[in-house]
């Protein structure tokens, strides 16, 4: 196959990662991009050699593309996905997939019965060190999942909007939760607690600094996320406790805990590199088995996140079967 043939929507933060990746492997060429913000377009356009839009439609029309990156904030998506499968395009949607849930679902409905290659911005599942606790796991019973996402506040004008971002643990936690629903296995129920506690001096904020979240597993396994904005650094780990054992991620380095022996395993991969690389291979031998998080599994994700920030507003326990 020649190269493929690659698209962006949408150029600005995680983009100029998943440009450069792209840009720099040997299987794929980046044609076009597109975003309403002309001067970021043309920059990138410029950096790239790729033909610029600002009208995602007018790229879909004019350009011959294999696969699309959809790199837009999370209120924005409208129907690029529906559009580009269409057009047999392959996708990769960055997270969260989508605000709504409804919407999240028909969209996957869609991408499933096109065939495309599909996967959502899930990068972590790409972790050396991730796939070592997997294999670690795959035989053992888990009892407890912990996860936290604790760091600073992003200054980007939506993100502090639940209208526009969900709030962190849609925005940013949701690679937390993402990897606990890997680790642990499938998540049935979510109870959270919320609050703007300190960082309510903020403009035009109006999403928690301080989350909270239980759940339990289909295994009957129980978990919790603890997710916050107030700090000045930034810390994420997970940890899976089972009999005699735990498996700690704490950023990308894992450690594995035993009565008498413990292992540390430094991660060794550019996890996004790993993940862009993933699927343009998959989209070249046409193998969706390779991607590691699908739209799917984007959409799984999203579903416990919202779950959560309903729980919030509702003060119940959300049954994910429910939804």
């Amino acid at each position: 196959m020649e190269k493929v043939k690659v698209g962006f929507v949408g150029v600005g933060g995680i983009a100029s990662v998943h440009l450069k990746n792209v840009s720099e492997n040997e299987n794929a060429e980046i044609v076009a991009v597109c975003d309403i913000n002309e001067e970021n377009a043309e920059k990138q356009g410029e950096a790239y050699n790729a033909s610029v839009y600002t009208d995602f439609d007018l790229m879909l029309e004019n350009e011959q593309l294999d696969a699309l990156f959809v790199s837009v904030p999370p209120f924005a998506h409208g129907d690029i996905e529906e559009k580009t499968v269409k057009k047999g395009i392959h996708l990769l949607v960055e997270k969260p997939v989508e605000l709504d849930l409804v919407l999240a679902k028909e969209k996957a409905k869609v991408i499933r019965e096109s065939g495309v290659i599909n996967a959502s911005g899930y990068c972590l599942r790409y972790l050396d060190t991730i796939q070592k606790a997997k294999e670690y796991l795959a035989d053992k019973k888990i009892a407890m999942v912990r996860g936290q996402y604790i760091s600073s506040f992003v200054q980007t004008p939506w993100y502090r909007i639940m209208s526009k971002s969900g709030g962190q643990l849609v925005e940013q936690a949701t690679h937390v939760a993402d990897l606990m629903a890997y680790l642990g296995g499938g998540i049935e129920k979510v109870s959270a607690n919320m609050s703007l506690q300190v960082m309510d001096d903020i403009e035009n904020i109006n999403i928690p600094d301080v989350t909270s979240v239980n759940v339990t597993f289909s295994s009957g396994a129980v978990g919790h996320l603890d997710s916050s904005f107030t700090q000045p650094d930034h810390r994420m780990g997970v940890e899976v406790l089972g009999r005699d054992f735990r498996v700690e991620l704490v950023g990308t380095t894992l450690k594995i805990v035993e009565k008498d022996h413990t292992e540390t395993y430094e991660s060794e991969v550019d996890f996004y590199e790993v993940q862009d690389r993933t699927f343009i291979e998959a989209v070249r031998t046409n193998n969706q088995d390779l991607i590691l998080a699908s739209y799917e599994d984007g959409l799984k994700t999203l579903a416990v996140t919202l779950a959560a920030n309903q729980s919030n507003q509702e003060d119940k326990v959300i049954s994910l079967s429910d939804l």
